[in-house]
C-alpha cells in the first residue's frame, strides 16, 4: 500500500505532553458526560404509534412491521441505501452494516432485533447481500410507503414540488439520490401495538460506524482524499471485498 507522510508535528518533552494529555483528557470527560446526557434524553422522547399496515417482502414471504421484532419489544431498522436496478447497495450502508451485522448477536441479547430495509426488489437485495456475506435481516420495501414516510425515498415528483429538495433530516435540504440513508428504532408494546420511538439521519448515522471512533484516535484521522487532494472524509471508503483492488489511493497523505 502506497504511504505518506505527516503534516510535520510538534516535539515536545514528555512532561509537557502529560500536561496536555491531562488538559484533553479533561475535555473528554466532559463530552462523555454530554453524551450520557443526550442518550437519557433520546430515550424520554414521545412515541408516535404506527398506524399503517407496512407489508414487506423477505425471503420467507411478506412480512409486516410487527413481525420483524421477532419476538422482541425494540427493533432497530437500517434504511439502506438500494434502489431499484442498482447493481450494488451504497457504499457508505454498506460501511454501516459491516459495523451492525457483528452486533447483532449482543443486540438480541438486550432484547433488540435489526432489519435493514430497502427499497430496491428483493430480488436484487439478495444477491449483493450473499456477495457481502452479511447474515442479518434484509427485508424489502418495494410498493409500501415505508421508505417515502420515513424520509428515505424520494420521488420526482415531490422534488419539483419543493424547488429541487427533499424533506430529509427534519429539513428541506437539496440532496443529490432518490434514496438516503438513516436509521430507526421502534418498540412494541405487549398488546402488539408498534411506536416510532427514534430516527437519525446524515452524520447520525455514524453512532454506529466504530472505524471512525477508532481512526479519531490515531493521528491522521479518519479524512480521506481522493486523487487531486480534495478533502472528502468517504473519499477512502470501499466495500469490504474491494479494497485489495485499489490499495493505492487508500492512504491518507
Amino acid at each position: 500500500m502506497k504511504t505518506h507522510s505527516f503534516e510535520k508535528p510538534t516535539i515536545v518533552s514528555s512532561e509537557k505532553w502529560l500536561a496536555a494529555r491531562c488538559e484533553l483528557l479533561r475535555q473528554e470527560k466532559e463530552y462523555t458526560k454530554l453524551g450520557d446526557q443526550l442518550s437519557q434524553r433520546r430515550r424520554e422522547l414521545p412515541w408516535v404509534r404506527i398506524e399503517k399496515p407496512y407489508r414487506f417482502d423477505s425471503p420467507a414471504g411478506p412480512v409486516t412491521l410487527s413481525d420483524l421484532f421477532e419476538g422482541r419489544s425494540q427493533l432497530m431498522v437500517q434504511h439502506f441505501m438500494f434502489g431499484a436496478g442498482w447493481e450494488e447497495g451504497c457504499v457508505g450502508c454498506s460501511f454501516m452494516m459491516d459495523h451492525f451485522a457483528p452486533t447483532i448477536p449482543h443486540l438480541n441479547a438486550r432484547d433488540v432485533s435489526f432489519t435493514a430495509i430497502s427499497h430496491a426488489p428483493l430480488t436484487e437485495i439478495m444477491p449483493f447481500k450473499a456477495r457481502m456475506g452479511w447474515e442479518a435481516n434484509w427485508v424489502s420495501s418495494e410498493g409500501t410507503d415505508f421508505n417515502y414516510d420515513f424520509h428515505v425515498s424520494f420521488t420526482e415528483k415531490e422534488k419539483e414540488k419543493a424547488g429541487g429538495k427533499v424533506n430529509y433530516n427534519y429539513d428541506l435540504r437539496e440532496f443529490p439520490h432518490n434514496e438516503a440513508q438513516g436509521i430507526s428504532v421502534f418498540a412494541r408494546d405487549a398488546d402488539g401495538n408498534v411506536y416510532h420511538t427514534y430516527s437519525t439521519y446524515g452524520r447520525g448515522v455514524e453512532v454506529v460506524m466504530a472505524t471512525y471512533k477508532v481512526l479519531d484516535l490515531v493521528p491522521k484521522g479518519r479524512k480521506g482524499r481522493d486523487a487531486d487532494g480534495t478533502e472528502d472524509g468517504m473519499q477512502w471508503l470501499r466495500y469490504h471485498d474491494r479494497y485489495n483492488q485499489t490499495a493505492d489511493v487508500l492512504a491518507t497523505p
